[in-house]
């Protein structure tokens, strides 16, 4: 069974800035905005590329301990990144895999006069 979610949301940072802070910069930019949440943000294997994997330990009030990511897709030029959740205790005996795609783009809006 599969299924799929969809999400928008609009934001004052323009996407190249916010494409490095989220992705690229991530395990060091997370866990500072968020200690409450997320203890600490790591590559455990690869470059930072597609097929490297990544494990997010979280805080020990949070309800799970960890996840691992793998990233499936990385195209800084577009502002794309997919990646997929492959082990954590966010997966449960049911849940094999769970698959995001994230896309940033500009909104051009006109500038009342």
């Amino acid at each position: 069974m599969a299924s799929n979610g969809n999400g928008e949301s609009t934001s004052v940072i323009p996407p190249p800035r916010l494409f490095k802070a989220l992705v690229l910069e991530s395990d060091a930019f997370i866990p500072k905005i968020a200690p409450q949440s997320v203890k600490s943000a790591e590559i455990v294997e690869g470059d930072g590329g597609v097929g490297t994997i990544k494990k997010i330990s979280f805080d020990e009030g949070s309800h799970y301990s960890y996840v691992k990511h793998r990233i499936d897709g990385l195209d800084e030029d577009n502002f794309v990144y997919s990646y997929t959740l492959v082990e954590g205790d966010a997966l449960s005996d049911k849940v094999e895999k769970i698959s995001y795609e994230i896309k940033l783009w500009h909104l051009l809006m006109e500038v009342p006069s």
